[in-house]
């Protein structure tokens, strides 16, 4: 059936209304038309709807009411990570950030876009030619859940981008929150129907937005915060300022916070904080503090990232919140290294908007110190998300038969004996990998993404695996067949073969990595990685003394100890044979140690754009084992930069700074001077 075009406008202008009035009264919060009104415009939409189906398109304001239950969240790869923010604590701390970033960009004074840290569920938005196609949780940083049904049913975040010359591609980055009103009328609810009340907004809004039924989600009063772009092609993005991109993210229809600045130098960032934490408690939301970035996207871009974290921002959390308990017990946890942790079990006290049970208490030293004892009033601190600890003892209220503690002699796990290493304040197990509790995790970090990259084998598998004696060590995952693996619980036979096919191509895999997944106590991704270039081959590795452990680059006598302790322990020996004959194996080469002579020892190189015949990472291999030392951004104290095609910013800052510029036939011919 043909639509009148009579009923094409009226639909246009129906929805072109009902988003309109969703836009001031989720967004600016000043509606202009009674509920009333908004509800007769939204049923005279469904109407002519459901009688001209062609008319129901995805991107309909009818749509947001939910759809049927979903049987589960599919995975979302992000085309660019979304990556977390480091944490500053003190003044000092942001003060040096800012020092930090100065230093880098060569400048006197930096400015910053600041807003208030939302606390809520971090989510990227993705449009296609301006309309809303997919929306996924932050995840692990790099693989999300696609919860586009329930983003859908959230009205502050726009279906159509409110322009008519969108991007073609463009990621929104944001935080869904639910505002304290609705927080305080959901649980009103939840009373009234018997159910249990939610701990605080933020766990609302997950649990909300998780939900597989959207009619769940619609129901509950979420609302969206843009704070940055993820990717963006064409359309006027702005490209300058951080600032700018915010703004222009408002005018596309989406919230931004209303409290964002742009401010200068640490005494802008200082006098920020200090502002919103006075607003705090009068804010129509949760913020556990503020976040600084640099505001000019260039500068950025040079900045670039360390670790999981960008060097161009921070987050500024908010003094802990601190509560009185009852100390009712101390246990002791054994983790992934043998390092035995003092747990405090609590009489169930609220701070930092959860309920609080158990809290760290370090190590032995730390109990002496503050004299905690068994039956104490302790004052326990929880700041954000960080692990609640006891900092104090209430003395006044210490009962007659408080007991202190001491650490045991014997593992809690395994019987196995404790020794604390002469100089540090953590007492281990000595059992290694075949203590139970270190058994697991030391698992689940041989198979995590950085070291052996296996697919599939998480907590509740690497339990099952443990506790029916079917793996004791890294070396059994390689003896595991499909007629055993089938057998655990919610392992049906597909599942079983993809888990079995992931650990098939971890065999094959890199020296650096390898190494990484042994966990060996002080080893990260970058020791693992030296260690790797240094030897060359992992029999070097093992034959190393301790004055040839510490020729690598930033091996130190404490990280040499453990690396020989550890391979000095036959069981660990045996695991790694085990492992090599199982079929685990890696490309060997000839050891890379800096160059005490050459063109480039001692010199500080930045690579910028595509070579054609080397990697980013071949090219820095190359740098260092000459003795170089390879850095993200270019600065007076540069030697060379290796441009290749399509250099960007740091090419331009080396031509402004006279710096020596190489093409690839340029490095070349300056790495081989020494050869």
């Amino acid at each position: 059936m043909a639509v009148p075009e009579s009923i094409v406008r009226r639909v246009g202008k129906l929805r072109e209304a009902i988003e309109r009035h969703n836009y001031r009264y989720y967004v600016l919060d000043a509606p202009t038309i009674s509920d009333a009104e908004f509800d007769a415009l939204f049923r005279e939409l469904q109407e002519l709807e459901a009688q001209y189906p062609k008319l129901a398109t995805p991107d309909s304001p009818t749509r947001r009411v939910g759809a049927p239950p979903l049987e589960e969240f599919p995975e979302v790869k992000h085309a660019t990570p979304m990556l977390s923010l480091n944490n500053a604590f003190a003044d000092d701390e942001v003060v040096a950030f800012d020092r930090r970033v100065r230093e880098l960009l060569e400048g006197r004074e930096v400015e910053y876009a600041v807003e208030p840290k939302l606390d809520g569920l971090a989510i990227g938005l993705s449009y296609e030619n301006g309309a809303f196609t997919q929306g996924a949780t932050r995840g692990d940083g790099y693989t999300g859940e696609d919860v586009t049904a329930n983003l859908r049913t959230i009205h502050a975040i726009p279906l159509r981008l409110h322009t008519p010359q969108p991007p073609g591609s463009l990621e929104v980055r944001g935080e869904v929150i639910m505002r304290k009103r609705d927080f305080a009328r959901l649980n009103e609810h939840q009373r009234a129907d018997g159910h249990k009340e939610f701990v605080n907004p933020r766990n609302a809004a997950a649990g909300s937005l998780r939900q597989l039924d959207s009619r769940v989600t619609a129901g509950r009063r979420l609302t969206f915060f843009a704070y940055g772009v993820g990717i963006a092609e064409g359309g006027e993005v702005p490209r300058d300022k951080h600032s700018r991109l915010l703004d222009f993210l408002e005018a596309l229809g989406f919230p931004v916070p209303p409290e964002r600045k742009v401010v200068r130098g640490a005494d802008g960032l200082l006098a920020y904080y200090r502002e919103v934490g006075r607003k705090r408690d009068k804010l129509p939301y949760e913020i556990d503090g503020v976040v600084y970035k640099v505001n000019d996207l260039r500068s950025q871009k040079e900045l670039g990232f360390v670790s999981r974290a960008p060097r161009f921002a921070v987050a500024h959390k908010f003094p802990a919140e601190e509560a009185a308990t009852e100390l009712l017990d101390i246990q002791v946890q054994v983790g992934r290294t043998g390092a035995l942790t003092p747990v405090a079990r609590l009489k169930p006290v609220f701070v930092g908007g959860v309920t609080v049970t158990n809290a760290t208490l370090h190590n032995e030293d730390e109990i002496n110190r503050k004299d905690v004892r068994i039956g104490d009033t302790v004052i326990v601190r929880r700041a954000g998300d960080v692990i609640p600890e006891v900092v104090a003892v209430v003395p006044e209220k210490r009962p007659k038969g408080a007991r202190k503690f001491a650490m045991p002699g014997k593992c809690p796990e395994c019987g196995s004996r404790v020794e604390r290493p002469e100089d540090e304040a953590v007492a281990r197990c000595t059992a290694g990998l075949y203590c139970p509790a270190q058994r697991k995790q030391a698992l689940l970090h041989f198979a995590s993404r950085r070291a052996m990259d296996i697919e599939g084998l998480g907590d509740k598998l690497v339990e099952q695996l443990v506790d029916t004696g079917l793996v004791k060590t890294p070396a059994d995952l390689y003896r595991l067949d499909l007629d055993a693996v089938v057998k655990l619980e919610r392992m049906a036979e597909k599942s079983a073969a993809n888990l079995l096919a992931a650990i098939e191509g971890s065999k094959k895999t890199t020296l650096a990595r390898f190494v990484y997944a042994l966990g060996i106590r002080n080893v990260g991704e970058a020791t693992a990685r030296d260690l790797a270039r240094h030897f060359g081959r992992l029999d070097a590795m093992l034959e190393a003394d301790q004055a040839a452990l510490m020729e690598v680059t930033d091996v130190g006598p404490v990280v040499a100890a453990s690396i020989l302790r550890f391979f000095a322990e036959p069981h660990n020996r045996k695991v790694i044979e085990q492992l090599r004959s199982r079929g685990v194996t890696w490309d060997e080469g000839a050891p890379r140690r800096p160059a005490a002579k050459g063109p480039v020892a001692g010199k500080t190189v930045v690579l910028t754009g595509t070579l054609p015949h080397f990697t980013r990472d071949e090219a820095k291999a190359i740098i260092e084992g000459a003795g170089g030392k390879v850095t993200g951004s270019v600065s007076k104290k540069t030697d060379y930069v290796v441009a290749g095609a399509d250099p960007g910013s740091k090419y331009d800052k080396a031509v402004e700074l006279g710096i020596t510029i190489l093409d690839e036939e340029g490095f070349e011919k300056l790495i081989n001077k020494g050869s």
